[in-house]
């Protein structure tokens, strides 16, 4: 199946008018991505109606889509992916933290969080963290919303296949562009002209293809301009997000490995060989 629409989604966790969940919508050729308008979403509500679009369309999510199966086996927890996640979705945001804790507080220091399969080829957050960034919440947030919306997980839980949605991580993309240079900030004091300058040299990398998914991010001169005006970073990230859809649209069984940890799921493009 073909996808003429691909979207990157930069989620959070508490959406708000000033904070709302972003979604870059585009398309691909094949060679390029081509990024057409950015919606924003204020509330769950809004954005639960947009996962409800008729498709067919494949959009990469900036949250995780699992917990780390040696956290759910020391826990108890269930050992399906589903069972899990409704078990996950009834907990509150105080028990999770408490029980996260209370579990690393038993482990040795270097060692207090568990990690999933592809933290590491991604450099991403474990799933479990409850604070900066807030993932555990995000996953508590943003799964039932698509569970209940009816897309497809590939290799998580079967839905409407013209309706795929895959973990994203826009870090992935953005270190292999410009390093370990920070591009965004929500605090007003940290949205420096050091920040401006990385968001710039990261359009510029995106634009001319400088990665190893081998496609080229085409934008107007405006928006050029707004992506590198939003100092938040959100913008940027959903299409970030955006290029990783793309990629895996072309792929076979979309990026995911064909041995995924059917609890844990993989992040898009993580630990993907260079396209010949």
């Amino acid at each position: 199946m073909s996808f003429p629409t691909l979207a990157g989604i930069d989620f959070t966790s508490r959406p708000t008018k000033r904070k709302p969940i972003t979604v870059a919508l585009g398309s691909s050729d094949g060679a390029s991505v081509r990024l057409v308008r950015l919606d924003r979403h204020a509330s769950f509500d809004g954005f639960a109606a947009w996962l409800r679009t008729p498709g067919p369309w494949l959009g990469a999510f900036d949250f995780p889509f699992g917990l780390p199966r040696e956290l759910v086996e020391t826990l108890g927890w269930p050992c399906e992916w589903l069972p899990l996640m409704r078990h996950y979705a009834a907990l509150t945001r105080e028990e999770i933290r408490a029980t996260f804790a209370a579990f690393c507080d038993a482990r040795p220091v270097g060692g207090k969080f568990a990690h999933r399969a592809c933290d590491v080829p991604a450099g991403s957050s474990p799933s479990m963290k409850w604070v900066n960034p807030p993932v555990a919440y995000m996953l508590h947030a943003g799964m039932p919303l698509l569970i209940d919306a009816g897309v497809h997980l590939p290799g998580l839980h079967a839905g409407d296949a013209s309706r795929v949605a895959l973990e994203a991580y826009p870090g992935l993309l953005a270190r292999e562009l410009i390093g370990n240079r920070s591009y965004k900030s929500d605090e007003v004091a940290k949205q420096t002209p050091e920040r401006l300058i990385a968001r710039k040299d990261l359009i510029e990398a995106l634009g001319q293809g400088r990665t190893r998914l081998g496609l080229r991010l085409r934008l107007t001169h405006a928006q050029r301009d707004a992506l590198a005006a939003d100092a938040s970073g959100d913008e940027l990230d959903a299409v970030l997000c955006l290029v990783q859809a793309a990629w895996a649209a072309r792929e076979p069984g979309f990026g995911v490995p064909a041995d995924v940890d059917p609890l844990e799921g993989w992040i898009v493009s993580a630990g993907s060989p260079a396209p010949s």
